[in-house]
């Protein structure tokens, strides 16, 4: 055996080691599958990076979709230095020494990229530390999240990013990524491995989106398939269920992000079922979900589904939310699980939800009309002249309510609000139909 063939054996050995979606991570941006509408020819974030003009900036979607490999190849095409943190491990500390290495390169003529994964896990101190870098230039800053930088970020390191919004991948894009592996990875085709026809679909339909599920699921399959007789290796749909029941447990165990089982969970509880909703919760937390990313879901659903039919419920559910921020696990499960069974058990109405995107779809391709006159204010005599809050009616000199139009010329009458025939929202119906004769609800 010569040098080469050793020095190949190794580097084999050393592979086989990697995750297969570590191996096969592109590392240029025409390799990367997906996202095309911010990386087409032409689009935003593509013509950013062929120009070599960024702006710091957070990815937010769900996992498996390319935001660490997106930043990773920003950073190559660029020819920039790259250094990646986890904002569960790391700390203050941490940001400072790799801010005191970007102050040498950016003498040197050379831009830092700081990649901080799970960046909507970092406190605001934490946050704060960065602000001044990132600021004037000294780091290039591409966060990840799976949460809504609106809640997660601290609005002055939000008003210096650029948020790019990144989707599941689709099946096609799946499927891409499948055939790419299944052509390129030497360990898979050294271990002969064929993909039957039902697993590959399989393989797709249970991947959610995710490319990076997807392959370690196939990997998974692949390591438990056997050789046959011509020392082929076939990957059947019973592998890839076995993979992926396996994968999940992996999963759990790392505390990543379910989709799925939050669904599950916010079905549940729409669905009026509080054991169903208490099982999918105790899953969530023993898998090491956050508690405060549980805790935000019921303050939605507490307005989105049960509404006014019993507004206490988004009382119940902020309370909640703040407890867990008080108290921790895990003693927090107690008060989620109080939450929960109070949220699953009221009564629903999603009367408020349907009002709100409504009206906003009123809005959507036309342009508003003025304010009324009699509901402008008019605190100068000028406005006063101009017959501003002319003709306005003041409510409590009549008792708390005068039948006077609120609305825009184009929208009288209009009804928004149908409150339903559940819990409370019963009795504001009837009390808005006693009031407004003209728009029984």
């Amino acid at each position: 055996m010569d040098l080469f063939e050793k020095e190949n054996r190794q580097n084999n050995k050393d592979n086989s080691r990697r995750p297969l979606a570590d191996r096969m991570r592109p590392a240029a941006l025409k390799e990367f599958v997906g996202q095309e509408h911010l990386l087409a020819e032409g689009k935003i974030l593509r013509k950013a990076i062929e120009s070599d003009r960024l702006v710091s900036m957070i990815f937010w979607g769900p996992p498996g979709v390319g935001k660490t490999t997106l930043a990773r190849i920003i950073a190559g095409e660029t020819e920039s230095d790259f250094n990646a943190i986890s904002a569960v491990t790391a700390g203050v500390a941490d940001i400072r020494k790799i801010i005191k290495r970007a102050h040498d390169l950016k003498k040197l003529g050379k831009r830092t990229i700081l990649f901080i994964d799970e960046i909507h896990r970092f406190n605001k101190s934490q946050q704060d530390a960065l602000l001044h870098s990132v600021e004037d230039g000294t780091v290039l800053l591409i966060g990840a999240t799976t949460e809504n930088p609106s809640f997660e970020v601290i609005s002055a390191l939000l008003s210096r990013c650029r948020v790019y919004k990144l989707e599941a991948l689709g099946r096609q894009e799946l499927d891409t990524i499948l055939e790419h592996t299944l052509k390129n990875d030497s360990i898979l085709k050294e271990s002969n491995i064929q993909l039957k026809k039902d697993a590959r679909s399989i393989l797709l339909d249970l991947s959610g989106g995710d490319a990076r599920n997807m392959l370690t699921a196939l990997d998974l399959a692949a390591q438990l398939a056997q050789p046959d007789k011509n020392n082929r290796r076939d990957i059947t749909r019973d592998l890839v269920e076995e993979a992926m029941q396996r994968r999940t447990l992996l999963y759990d165990k790392k505390g990543e992000y379910h989709y799925d089982v939050i669904s599950a969970f916010i079905k549940s509880v729409r669905g009026s079922d509080p054991d169903a909703a208490i099982y999918w919760l105790a899953r969530m937390l023993e898998s090491g979900e956050d508690p405060k990313f549980i805790a935000r879901r019921l303050i939605i659903l507490a307005s989105e589904d049960i509404g006014n039919a019993d507004p206490h419920a988004l009382m119940v559910a902020t309370s909640a939310f703040t407890a867990v921020t008080y108290i921790g696990m895990p003693e927090a499960r107690i008060v989620l699980a109080q939450a929960t069974t109070y949220l699953a058990s009221a009564q629903k109405s999603n009367a408020s939800y349907l009002a709100i995107k409504e009206a906003t779809d009123d809005l959507q391709g036309r342009i508003p009309g003025d304010v009324p006159l009699h509901l402008r204010n008019a605190p100068t005599r000028l406005m006063r002249d101009m017959d501003y809050a002319k003709g306005y009616k003041y409510p409590h000199d009549t008792g708390g309510f005068v039948d006077q139009n609120y609305q825009p010329p184009e929208n009288k009458n209009k009804i928004y609000y149908k409150p339903t025939d559940n819990g409370v929202e019963k009795r504001i119906k009837e009390r808005l139909n006693l009031l407004w004769p003209k728009k029984k609800r």
